[in-house]
């Protein structure tokens, strides 16, 4: 459909209403961009629209707010793009930066602790339908698997740097590939005005991604803590293939054990908020960064250096992914059917899976003990709990959330939501 069969005005509305609709994660969130984009307003058909998410998920980035992104560019260019995938950004922004000011202000409040702790356990589940979900669609075969199980050893047991993980799991996918390493190389020209306009913008939006973390650099230093947050971020955004599940592992490696910007247990509170609220999952990164800022404010403010912390997260989390959708949405077509990209992606996705359980173990284990030491024995280094401190009532939360969740098919929100309420009862009764 051309831009001039789309009023402008029509196409804000519907993007607002997919913003205020984006809860339960990108499953959820693309399925609602199908209904308004494809089955409603009929903007594009069907093939399309698989070939945009094709696309999308090429990428590093969370693919649903990328999908509107490049759907919003398609009807109306630059200003369409950036309208769409702001959009799909800015409730979950300011959400989840109110919930973090209440978080840091109102943490020692029983009532909120109480919350907090049958919504943990009620994380768990969803964490470990993510792995099943994505072992069936990612991670087929005995290659797959095999990939995998390597990749949860790796991060689990070695600690090795995910952003490795992703570049091996990328090259084993193309060696595996017979017809991938069959295809010639350079077998279609491409338009050298085309080139010259990707390139063009890719220089402009690397621009408006790394200018501020340079200035931020020069004016405080590397080892402030909102310019090692913009570094970081800056990396992560990079290497999130398969979604924010994948790589809050190497946040939480990075942002508990190496920063010390929160614990285990706050990090498991910002994936409930980040779950409850609408966006992108990815978000949970301000609710890290926030902490982080907050309690390393040096000379600002505790509450100004946070959201100043959660606004230059936010930034370079996203810059790269409107980059990426605007640099690469003209190349659609030919992208979407290049085997070594798939080959590459098909690798990564199936690594993913073996990342995700890694969180999905790792939160487990902080969230049933309350005392877990990281053991060392030669290059080999896991958590091991104290199992004086297990606690029974939270894992009969966490028990009571997965058969909510796998055996009744309850949805999501409603599964958090039960869990939190059991935290309070257990509170007020005096069982926890």
């Amino acid at each position: 459909m051309r831009e001039q069969d789309v009023p402008f005005p029509e196409a804000v509305n519907a993007w607002a209403r997919v913003a205020a609709s984006s809860f339960g994660g990108p499953a959820a969130q693309i399925s609602i961009i199908h209904r308004v984009a494809v089955e409603e307003k009929r903007w594009i058909d069907e093939p399309q629209f698989l070939r945009a998410l094709s696309f999308c998920m090429l990428l590093p980035g969370p693919e649903a707010q990328q999908l509107a992104t490049y759907l919003g560019w398609k009807l109306h260019g630059l200003r369409g793009g950036l309208t769409a995938g702001l959009l799909f950004i800015l409730p979950g922004f300011v959400t989840m930066l109110v919930l973090s000011m209440l978080y840091v202000s109102a943490s020692d409040v029983a009532v909120v602790a109480a919350l907090f702790y049958g919504l943990k356990p009620a994380v768990l589940p969803v964490v470990l339908e993510a792995v099943f979900r994505l072992k069936r669609r990612a991670a087929k075969g005995a290659l797959g698997t095999a990939i995998a199980v390597c990749a949860f050893i790796a991060i689990f047991v070695f600690k090795v740097p995910f952003p490795i993980i992703v570049v091996a799991a990328g090259l084993v996918g193309v060696l595996a590939d017979r017809s991938a390493r069959s295809i010639p190389a350079g077998r279609r020209a491409f338009p050298r005005s085309d080139v010259v306009n990707s390139i063009r913008t890719a220089v402009t939006w690397i621009l408006i991604w790394l200018l501020p973390v340079v200035a931020l650099l020069l004016a405080l230093g590397p080892d402030h803590v909102l310019t090692r947050q913009a570094t970081f971020f800056s990396r992560v955004a990079v290497v999130t293939f398969g979604g924010a599940y994948a790589v809050l592992a190497y946040v939480a490696q990075r942002a508990v054990d190496v920063f010390g910007w929160l614990t285990p247990g706050e990090m498991l509170d910002g994936l409930g908020l980040a779950e409850t609220t609408p966006g992108p999952l990815i978000m949970v990164v301000q609710f890290v960064a926030f902490l982080g800022a907050f309690r390393n404010a040096g000379t600002l403010e505790p509450v100004t250096a946070g959201i100043l912390g959660s606004l230059v997260t936010v930034w370079v989390t996203f810059a790269p992914s409107f980059m990426f959708i605007l640099v690469g949405a003209p190349w659609v077509e030919r992208l979407t059917s290049n085997r070594k990209l798939a080959a590459a992606l098909s690798g990564i996705t199936a690594a993913v899976v073996g990342v995700i359980l890694n969180l999905g173990v790792w939160f487990a284990i902080h969230t049933l003990f309350a005392r877990v030491t990281d053991t060392t024995f030669g290059p080999v280094t896991i958590p091991v709990p104290d199992p004086a401190t297990f606690s029974p009532l939270v894992a009969a939360i966490a028990v009571l959330a997965t058969i909510a969740l796998f055996r009744f098919h309850i949805g999501m929100l409603w599964v958090l939501a039960g869990g939190a309420a059991l935290g309070v009862v257990a509170r007020v009764t005096g069982i926890a």
